[in-house]
């Protein structure tokens, strides 16, 4: 191994560490109790009941991080692009983790009637319509990030000779949910405010439409079979 490749190597591991402790820290920021810890049993049932919030926003931020991880196994190296790319990751999950907690612990607590605690109110639909542009923006952010670090890396292989055709494939895969984020968030910035009620939850619904990226990657491998 060259001097290069292996200081190559030590700036990929540093840059790797500064990411995974970045989502370790933003993950405290979604911690059940708080910022101090229940003295009373009912605060303690009370932050008990933020656990199905809490596991439904650790799952999401778990699959940004995922995603950077799964870049990292296409792309060994540290060139600039894959690292200002990871530092964007971070920047945008930083702010992703505020409208990720608002709207998930808002949907329990509507679904449970009040039986698991919100931490915020909604007062109207002007309310609804910034949540959910702003959930939708960061969200097509960190995955539209993600399509880039992965289409760096299939640049990258190209231009080694290597086969690019996993970094490819992951970056049709997270074209798919950057896509549903901006549809979501375009949805509730143009819905009027006079609507009924029940309308406001049509932007977070349009999420379910995730179920595509099986589609997306069925087609790319039927596509490619041959190669």
């Amino acid at each position: 191994m060259s001097l290069t490749e292996q200081r190559e190597g030590i700036e990929a591991g540093r840059l790797d560490m500064f990411v995974d402790g970045a989502f370790a820290f933003i993950l405290t920021l979604l911690l059940i109790g708080g910022e101090s810890i229940p003295d009373s049993t009912g605060k303690l049932l009370h932050a008990l009941g933020g656990i199905p919030a809490f596991a439904v926003c650790f799952f999401q931020i778990a699959f940004f991080w995922h995603g950077h991880v799964r870049w990292r196994k296409r792309c060994l190296g540290a060139g600039a692009s894959g690292r200002w790319l990871s530092l964007l990751l971070v920047f945008f999950a930083m702010i992703f983790v505020y409208p990720l907690h608002m709207v998930f612990s808002g949907v329990f607590s509507s679904i449970s009637g009040g039986y698991l605690p919100g931490d915020f109110t909604v007062s109207g639909p002007a309310d609804m319509r910034t949540l959910f542009v702003c959930y939708g923006l960061a969200y097509a952010c960190m995955a539209g990030t993600l399509a880039l670090l992965f289409s760096d890396a299939a640049r990258v292989a190209a231009r080694h000779g290597l086969d690019n055709l996993d970094a490819r494939r992951e970056m049709r895969i997270w074209i798919v949910p950057a896509a549903i984020g901006l549809a979501s968030a375009l949805v509730a910035l143009l819905m009027p405010l006079s609507v009924p009620g029940w309308m406001w939850s049509v932007p977070g619904l349009m999420y379910s439409l995730l179920f595509l990226i099986g589609p997306v990657v069925n087609q790319f491998n039927r596509r490619y079979a041959q190669a």
